[in-house]
């Protein structure tokens, strides 16, 4: 049959109970052009799909600043929220999107500098209200409150009460 060149990796989350996101996985030809021989292939972590399990439809999900070496994504309902990369590597962001929307929920800037790490733990969602909690390494945590199509910076009570 051949070299299997693609599948998924990781947890595949239901959105609903007819469709699911999976998280891409392919092989790269690692080769450099002077080089001879048969190619060099190597694996890389990709995009997100997401799969209907009835038509058999799969479309690539576009989620803006996710880095696949850097991003954790916590997924609940049909919200992603993850720590994202600038193009330039230079800037972190913590992000939420919804999937049927164009733009981000959430986009806010949590990190400048190289970036030599993830920049957060994979978020945690809460329910009753919805919350995401973004911590990053030096223990610092960014909460918000998720409200249908807008998110808010969660207040210091609001904080004292999650716990």
């Amino acid at each position: 049959m051949g070299e299997q060149k693609e599948f998924t990796v990781g947890p595949a989350h239901d959105v609903t109970d007819r469709t699911f996101v999976a998280q891409h996985m392919y092989r790269l030809n690692d080769s450099l052009p002077q080089e001879n021989g048969p190619p060099r292939w190597r694996w890389e972590r990709g995009g997100w799909l997401l799969v209907d399990r009835v038509s058999g439809k799969i479309q690539q999900l576009t989620l803006p600043e996710f880095d696949s070496q850097y991003s954790e994504i916590s997924w609940f309902r049909n919200y992603a929220a993850y720590c994202g990369v600038s193009d330039d590597g230079q800037t972190g962001f913590a992000v939420i999107v919804q999937l049927g929307r164009r733009k981000p929920l959430l986009k806010k800037a949590i990190g400048e500098g190289t970036l030599q790490s993830p920049l957060c733990t994979s978020p945690t969602w809460r329910r009753n209200p919805l919350r995401i909690i973004f911590s990053t390494p030096n223990d610092h945590s960014l909460i918000f409150t998720v409200k249908s199509r807008a998110v808010d910076l969660a207040t210091e009570d609001a904080n004292e009460a999650e716990e």
